[in-house]
């Protein structure tokens, strides 16, 4: 790949759109009319440039981005194709960040959907310009006035058709290029040719009326061009092209476009405007950074100049390859053979190669600038938003908001000889994608899997067997409960044993009370005149921490309590640290068993957007699941925020209960945020499940 331009012509872009949309053939589609590609491929056929993964072949959809990097027309452009399933949601986040322009893909058919304005939140999150592409004019049912009606019932911008189609569904023959004046008719074959025709005698009228709402709407954003339109000059496309891309990039207009990416109609003029209009890093905010050393801030400047900094938005888990991490460079030049510093890792790492991509495929590049999306494989130590810099200025970039995970699942190896493995699969997959946890706990032997819904799961457990070769059974979802005391107790255990030779002696005296929710745990030492010598004390504190692992209802976690030691006894010669570690776990149990336990369980913020028409059943669904109704407000048109707060357990299928009651329209968010103690009767049934459980482990 050449050298192209400065920093000013690169141009980055993230597709992105609801499942089925087509957003992947579209890129497909430009890459075939940038000459980058032979042949348009499809996920369906398994020969797609983009959707390449074979879990993605397999469901034949986007599961994943995918990045493609080429040279068009004087610019570097790269595109992102982004998953349309909100399982995936991550991915989207990272790429709208990271990318100066949004490509939003309606289904000409559906028009807005759920996803669709989702992703354009985000991207008005990151201040992102954006523009559409109504695809599947060829499609029956097919309504392109009806799909822009949706987005401005959808958004608030001011959204205006540059291309329009003629004719819908089996008459779709081509585009009116409103701009330019010009009516193109293509093959249906794919290949991408075209002939210039009259624009047709049925919308002839209605071109001429829209270019004329276009110029209008595009010199109100420009006075002096404002002028030359009321002193009746004709404004020439050039002039018009300059105007709305300074529009566009205030995000000031929103372009729309139209075409069938399967058909490849349309595409090659939508390619044409994305790279004329498309924003670089030189036209978006400057992001801002945090010092290592005097936690002050700074800008970073889009300049070669500039000490070098980079962002890792994604990283892949390669069989073959190993890890491939992929970067946004934001100021500097990183060149072949220099090194950076990883600043959350405080590592060094020196790189052999860069690289940019299409689809798997690597082009060896010599060096990267401002606005260049990279590739690098194999960096020992690298994870989705860490960043990379040069020496002499370490800084740290944090401009990532991830959902938490909402769904868990507990995983147990088939073969006990894979539970090394398991950790390090989970490890390496838990890099690369931010909305994915995992934890051990060695008390149970359990592995709990965490992610954002029930598919986002299933493909891990689908990476974890296929990439790392581990093969594992998945329970139900496991909810992190814990204990806590809601009294005063004061309890006492002497541990004493002789076993000839040195026995064993520890004794202690430990008032236990609450603590405020959220406060952890306290430990006071009480002990006056050496009842207890100090070199034991810590091993108290340390047989409580032990205790605390499991509480006396059902076993969970114990949280929010104050432990004093103030009394004991020791023996010269029998007393150890392990006398009264254990001494101190004894005492801790007893004491629980006094101190009035309860169970608490997590509390979710949940924000779940629902057309108009379907509010009052969600806030009485959210009602029914021991929900409390914060409120509701508007968010886009025809839509409203309902905000609630929800235990966990109550939400774990509540994403099949909210597509039923909005035929899928609605979707939701949620956190963390508090832990409250369940009801007596909810208790009561925890507890007797946590004793199948229990039992079932020990068989």
């Amino acid at each position: 790949m050449g050298e192209v331009g400065g920093v000013a012509n690169r141009k980055n872009f993230a597709i992105v759109g609801h499942n089925g949309s087509g957003k992947t053939m579209l890129v497909e589609a430009m890459l075939y009319n940038a000459k980058v590609i032979e042949k348009m491929g499809s996920v369906d056929q398994g020969n797609s440039t983009m959707d390449f993964d074979e879990f993605e072949i397999e469901r034949k959809a986007s599961l994943t981005s995918s990045l493609a990097t080429f040279d068009y027309s004087g610019n570097r452009l790269t595109l992102i194709d982004n998953p349309g399933f909100g399982d995936f949601i991550s991915d989207v986040i990272t790429s709208i960040a990271v990318c100066e322009n949004l490509v939003s893909v309606i289904n000409a058919v559906a028009g807005v959907e759920v996803q669709t304005e989702r992703t354009w939140r985000i991207a008005e999150q990151y201040k992102r310009p954006a523009m559409f592409f109504v695809n599947q004019m060829d499609k029956e049912r097919a309504d392109f006035d009806s799909s822009i009606q949706s987005i401005r019932e959808a958004f608030e911008k001011r959204v205006t058709p540059i291309a329009i189609p003629i004719g819908a569904g089996e008459t779709f023959s081509g585009i009116v290029d409103l701009i330019k004046l010009k009516a193109y008719k293509y093959s249906t074959d794919g290949s991408g040719n075209k002939d210039e025709i009259e624009i047709p005698a049925d919308i002839k009228s209605k071109a001429e009326e829209l270019r004329t709402s276009l110029i209008e709407d595009i010199v109100e954003t420009d006075e002096e061009l404002m002028e030359k339109y009321l002193e009746g000059e004709e404004i020439d496309s050039d002039t018009l092209l300059s105007a709305l891309k300074k529009a566009y990039i205030a995000g000031d207009f929103v372009p729309v476009f139209c075409g069938s990416a399967v058909k490849n109609m349309g595409v090659d003029v939508f390619l044409e405007y994305l790279s004329k209009l498309g924003a670089s890093i030189l036209d978006i905010e400057p992001l801002k950074a945090k010092l290592m050393e005097g936690d002050a801030e700074v800008e970073l400047k889009p300049t070669e100049e500039e000490p070098f900094v980079g962002l890792i938005f994604k990283a892949v888990v390669d069989p073959f390859v190993g890890k491939i991490s992929y970067i946004k460079v934001l100021s500097g030049v990183l060149s072949t053979g220099d090194s950076f510093v990883n600043t959350r890792t405080n590592t060094t790492e020196k790189i052999s190669h860069i690289y940019t991509v299409v689809g798997k495929k690597q082009n060896e590049i010599e060096k990267a600038i401002p606005g260049d999306i990279i590739a690098l494989t194999k960096l020992k130590e690298s994870a989705v938003g860490d960043t990379i810099c040069h020496k002499d200025r370490k800084v740290i970039i944090d401009i990532f908001e991830f959902p938490e995970p909402m769904i868990s699942k507990s995983v147990h190896p088939k073969s006990k000889s894979d539970i090394d493995k398991i950790s390090n699969g989970l490890s390496r997959i838990a890099e690369s994608d931010p909305t994915f946890r995992w934890e051990f706990d060695p008390e149970t032997g359990e592995t709990v899997i965490s992610g954002v819904g029930g598919m986002h799961l299933d493909v891990i457990v689908e990476r974890l067997k296929r990439i790392f070769g581990v093969d594992v059974e998945v329970g139900k979802p496991k909810i992190a409960y814990r204990e806590t005391i809601r009294k005063k107790a004061v309890a006492e255990h002497k541990h004493k044993k002789q076993t000839g030779g040195h026995g064993q002696y520890g004794h202690v005296k430990i008032e236990m009370e609450p603590l405020p929710r959220g406060a952890g745990f306290e430990f006071v030492d009480k002990i006056v005149g050496g009842v207890i010598p100090r070199n034991y004390i810590p091993s108290v504190e340390k047989g409580i921490r032990e205790a605390m692992k499991k509480g006396s209802l059902a076993g969970y976690p114990v949280v929010d309590v104050k432990i004093t030691l103030f009394d004991g006894s020791y023996h010269e010669v029998d007393s150890s640290d392990i006398s009264f570690q254990i001494a101190a776990i004894q005492a801790f149990r007893k004491g629980m068993q006094e101190a009035d336990p309860v169970i608490l369980e997590p509390i979710m913020e949940v924000e779940i957007f629902v057309p108009d028409d379907n509010a009052g059943d969600v806030m009485g669904e959210i009602s029914s699941r021991r929900g409390r109704p914060l409120g509701m407000e508007p968010a886009s048109k025809g839509f409203q925020k309902v905000k609630a707060e929800v235990p966990l357990a109550e939400m774990l299928d509540f994403s099949s209960k909210l597509s039923s009651i909005t035929s899928g329209k609605g979707y939701f968010t949620m956190k963390f945020v508090r832990y409250e103690p369940v009801p007596q009767q909810i208790q009561e049934k925890i507890i007797a499940e946590r004793q199948r459980e229990l039992e079932e482990e020990k068989k």
